[in-house]
């Protein structure tokens, strides 16, 4: 067993390399015009450059489109677009035979409708002997070959993703890796199947994102060796006294609280079996108490920029700071915690009264945690929390220095995991090999490359436009709609991926929607956050915290879980319409 789990965090290293690698290729990053046409000298001849952008119907630029520029039926240029959609095409011709000349602009693009721009000599503008001319063109986008195989693709993704049937990671690199090699055999001889270039593709993967989530993982992994959170669930059930319904909202605000500045799943994975025991030493299902925790962690997680991977995902597209999603999302957050403690008394209230009278001598039960649970390495804990303090400090002031958090984040973990492998209070291999969770960083680059192919293909466009017309162009129900769909979404598909596919068309929305501002990524981040507590697949502390409770022993139904967690995902997600409406956080 051991062999068998060396030997797949060898492979995902070794993966997760080559990857990097390739990111750091100059070729990848696209964002100029590209040439495969070299300009041949005519002695005495006049140079002709025809330059400009090609668009979609959002206005939105089309990378890697085909140009070819013919003069009088001969091609003499061919040209690709860089990322930002711009080209570039430069030829020379005979001296005075501008004067005669008649071009033809050739665009091509899969899943987009070839267009021909017909040109005369006398439509360019001259300096000297060399001639100008600047041609934005637009391309109707059609359901070809390209759009109908990668959506059928992603939609098997996240079948397998959904329902468990493959692990993740290995659905999204089967979907990326066949798209890729599908554009580069079938799509080589017939071009309407070419779905998008490797360059494309690498260039989709957010590295923002990537380096945050380990940066996080490295930090979280040395102050696990200090014994502090376990250490915290004691001081909770001390402060609670005895009663247990008191505990369970504490440990609900300190879970809270570190899943806003820690991702959600590292803090389940690290209270969960904590809570497993003190649940089991006081005779209460292990279950009524996680639930609760989960629950609160996707709320907790829905207030900053790092405390939910969609939240770290909307964060890195649109730009939006730590202290954006402070102000807008932090109250909206602290009332539904406040609803989900009635809502816990409500539930699972009577468990709790009878566990409670099942603890015979409180103050020995307090004393046994005492002795089980304490700080067993202070100087590590020390250096950790002076350097989570400044890693946080980035965090809230990463807008001011024009920084992005995964520097913030790649900056405290690699002191810190200096500071442990120098005072040998770490053990740099264990670290690696099982507290970097490798195949969590592996899905979100491979996820980035399929969304990245839908996205070139047009199914996100065309999601958008469907959401539009729905909407007819009004803030509300197009908050609405963004607001109860990803909730909706969320609480059947993990969000992670969820939140990929509405990165771009939330981005379009926004931009043809007069007064939405930043209001519909706030729409789209409580959505997909708090849509997440609905199932128990549908976010990924849900899946970690039931699949560690599983393994004690203590299973839940899909059915069961979402008997008592869908009912709150409806009423926080009404709580955040009516706020939204009322506030409108920008």
């Amino acid at each position: 067993m051991r062999t068998q789990k060396s030997l797949l965090v060898g492979t995902v290293t070794i993966a997760l390399s080559f990857v990097l690698a390739f990111f750091a290729i100059p070729a990848f990053a696209g964002h100029g015009a590209k040439g495969a046409h070299e300009m041949v000298h005519i002695e005495g001849g006049e140079y002709v450059t025809i330059a400009g952008s090609i668009l979609d119907s959002h206005d939105e630029p089309i990378a890697e489109a085909m140009i070819e520029v013919r003069l009088n039926g001969h091609a003499v240029a061919h040209v690709e677009t860089g990322r930002n959609g711009h080209y570039m095409a430069e030829f020379m011709v005979e001296k005075d035979a501008m004067e005669t000349a008649s071009f033809e602009m050739e665009v091509r693009k899969a899943s987009f409708k070839t267009e021909i721009k017909d040109f005369e000599g006398a439509d360019f503008a001259k300096k000297g002997d060399h001639y100008y001319l600047i041609e934005k063109i637009s391309l109707d986008r059609v359901l070809g070959p390209a759009f109908w195989i990668s959506t059928i693709v992603f939609i098997c993704a996240y079948v397998l993703i959904a329902f468990e049937l493959l692990h993740r990671t290995i659905a999204a690199m089967l979907g990326a890796a066949f798209m890729l090699v599908l554009s580069y055999t079938i799509g080589t001889i017939n071009p309407e199947y070419r779905i998008f270039s490797f360059e494309f593709a690498i260039h989709s993967i957010d590295m923002n994102v990537v380096f945050l989530l380990m940066g996080m993982m490295i930090i979280v992994g040395v102050l696990k060796n200090t014994g502090v959170f376990q250490w915290c669930a004691y001081i909770s059930y001390k402060l609670a006294k005895g009663k247990v319904f008191v505990l369970t909202i504490l440990l609900m605000i300190f879970t809270a609280v570190s899943s806003a500045f820690l991702d959600n799943v590292t803090t389940m994975l690290l209270l969960t079996g904590v809570a497993i025991e003190i649940a089991l030493s006081c005779n209460l299902n292990p279950l009524h108490l996680l639930i609760p925790l989960v629950l609160a962690s996707n709320v907790g997680g829905t207030s900053t920029l790092i405390g939910d991977p969609p939240n770290i995902m909307i964060g890195s597209y649109c730009g939006l700071t730590f202290m954006d999603f402070v102000i807008a999302l932090a109250a909206l957050c602290t009332l539904s915690m406040i609803v989900l403690f009635v809502y816990t008394k409500l539930v699972w209230g009577k468990d709790y009264a009878r566990a409670q009278a099942s603890v015979a001598n409180v103050e020995e039960f307090t004393a046994e945690l005492k002795e089980k649970y304490k700080i067993y390495d202070p100087t590590l804990l020390t250096y950790g929390l002076i350097i989570l303090g400044f890693t946080v400090f980035l965090f809230l002031s990463h807008g001011y220095w024009h920084m992005e958090v995964s520097i913030a984040a790649l900056t405290g973990a690699s002191v810190l995991f200096t500071v442990g492998i120098l005072t040998k209070k770490v053990d740099m291999i264990h670290l690696i090999e099982k507290d970097i969770e490798w195949p969590t960083l592996m899905f979100f680059i491979f996820l980035f490359m399929l969304v990245g192919a839908v996205e070139a293909a047009g199914l996100l466009a065309l999601v958008a436009d469907w959401i539009l017309d729905l909407s007819k162009g009004e803030f509300l129900m197009a908050m609405t709609l963004i607001l109860w769909v990803a909730a909706i979404m969320s609480a059947f598909v993990d969000n992670i991926p969820f939140t990929a596919t509405m990165l771009p068309i939330v981005a379009y929305l926004t931009k043809v929607i007069p007064g939405s501002e930043n209001t519909l990524w706030w729409a789209l981040a409580v959505g997909a956050c708090f849509g997440g507590n609905g199932t128990i697949i549908g976010a990924s502390a849900n899946v970690v915290t039931m699949g560690i409770a599983e393994s004690r022993g203590f299973k839940i139904s899909f059915i069961g879980f979402m008997k008592t967690a869908f009912p709150y995902m409806i009423i926080s997600i009404l709580i955040a319409q009516v706020w939204i409406m009322i506030f409108r956080p920008t």
